[in-house]
């Protein structure tokens, strides 16, 4: 049996048990970040030679430069002659949908001009170089690689470096298959804090890039933040979340299978179901008991719904609305016959998938939309990765003697009112002509 909270909205301690619910302890281990601190230091000051310590030491990989932890785009391409068929198909189908979705993000450049001849507008360029972080070690993400490549190549950005740990020496043909496929320009088996400093810093083989994203461990995370302000970081996530909104008229094996599904990334994963419907509850309640046994991660599924999941009943769908705004989640399923009844009433979700078929796990890998999304209640003032972290928008202002003057005494103005006299005279001597 499952320990799966079972809360209801019209219970008195409801308010004290949601907030229990939803808690997470999101302080850093003071552990954790002395040792990222002095990892990073020693990167920015040693370069590739504390790069090549470290990953003889935490990933047991021997390199007498870090040159050769370079992956070559020959070794890249026969990756992607390994894999199978089936899986060479499916990597090239994820990645045309994932791109077609985001070629329709792209910031365009732009002007106007005022009456008196003045210009004004917005010019957008891209990065000029990435750091793409790809975890290693057990578990394979060609799906990191897409998510994150693929935006980053559409918004034209000039350079990839990829970075994935290879512990013992082992490479991920499925992740090095998905660079090549995704035209990832340099690829280096480095992992951990070490990497994201190399990233950051730059290293006598490692170029500086100007953003990391990318997922990774507690270390990588802490690395991401020690790092931010030298470079920008997409976003420090929070375990994963899904909540699931149904009418109860949603197979009860599926809703199920839903919360496995974000259950079994790991134990601090966090799996909802909010309905109406006492009764599909209950046809929830064992569904989850029946299946969970044929599931290969049954024990991180037990332990991620018993400390952090919950069925939770609500007098109707506007309430459920209500909760969901309240819990910002990363993942949103509603599962109900009209779901475009309630997507106006929805302000806070990372990604919201409508209606009985439109499962997280095909927004996971190739439905198109980014799988990289703000988590921790985090949606509330956030969005999903996209082209638009990949570009960045430049002021234009060409303005004319005419407009000099008339802004001109509009500017000196309130340059004075904040005691910065030097402005408000930089304005005033364009308002008359220049000495000759």
């Amino acid at each position: 049996m499952i320990a799966l909270r079972r809360l209801a909205t019209d219970q008195p301690d409801f308010e004290a048990r949601i907030e229990e619910l939803l808690a997470f302890d999101s302080a850093q281990d003071p552990q954790i970040e002395e040792a990222v601190a002095a990892i990073v230091s020693d990167v920015e000051k040693r370069g590739d030679a504390a790069l090549l310590e470290y990953t003889r030491r935490f990933d047991r990989v021997q390199a007498e430069t870090v040159a050769a932890l370079e992956v070559p785009a020959a070794e890249l391409a026969r990756s992607l002659d390994r894999v199978p068929p089936a899986t060479r198909a499916a990597l090239e189908t994820a990645m045309q949908r994932v791109r077609a979705y985001h070629e329709k993000q792209l910031a365009v450049t732009w002007s106007y001009r005022d009456a008196d001849g003045s210009e004004y507008g917005q010019r957008v360029t891209a990065l000029d170089r990435v750091g793409l972080y790809v975890p290693g070690g057990k578990a394979a993400y060609p799906s990191s690689v897409i998510m994150n490549a693929v935006p980053a190549k559409v918004a034209g950005v000039g350079e990839i470096i990829m970075v994935v740990p290879a512990p013992g020496g082992e490479k991920n043909d499925l992740v090095l298959a998905a660079a090549a496929i995704c035209g990832v320009d340099r690829a280096y088996t480095v992992g951990g804090a070490q990497a994201i400093a190399a990233l950051a810093f730059g290293t006598a083989t490692i170029p500086a890039v100007d953003k990391i994203v990318g997922p990774g461990n507690a270390y990588v995370a802490a690395a991401k933040r020690r790092v931010f302000g030298r470079v920008g970081i997409d976003m420090v996530a929070g375990p994963s979340e899904v909540v699931v909104v149904s009418d109860g008229r949603t197979d009860a094996d599926w809703v199920a299978m839903d919360l496995f599904a974000q259950a079994e990334h790991d134990e601090l994963a966090q799996a909802i179901l909010i309905t109406p419907d006492a009764g599909f509850i209950e046809d929830v309640a064992a569904s989850i008991e029946r299946q969970l046994a044929g599931m290969p991660r049954r024990d991180v599924i037990r332990a991620a719904l018993s400390k952090r999941g919950a069925l939770i009943r609500v007098r109707d769908l506007d309430e459920a609305c209500e909760l969901v705004n309240r819990i910002a989640p990363e993942h949103l399923e509603l599962a109900v016959d009209l779901p475009d009844a309630l997507l106006p009433k929805i302000r806070h979700a990372g990604a919201i998938f409508l209606g009985h078929y439109s499962s997280e796990a095909l927004g996971d890998y190739c439905a198109g939309p980014n799988h990289v999304l703000p988590t921790s209640r985090t949606a509330r003032f956030s969005s999903p990765l996209g082209v638009y972290d990949f570009q960045k928008r430049s002021s234009v202002l060409r303005i004319s003697r005419e407009a000099a003057t008339t802004l001109g005494a509009v500017a000196a103005e309130l340059a004075r009112g904040e005691g910065l006299t030097a402005h408000a005279k930089s304005a005033e001597y364009r308002m008359k002509p220049p000495k000759s």
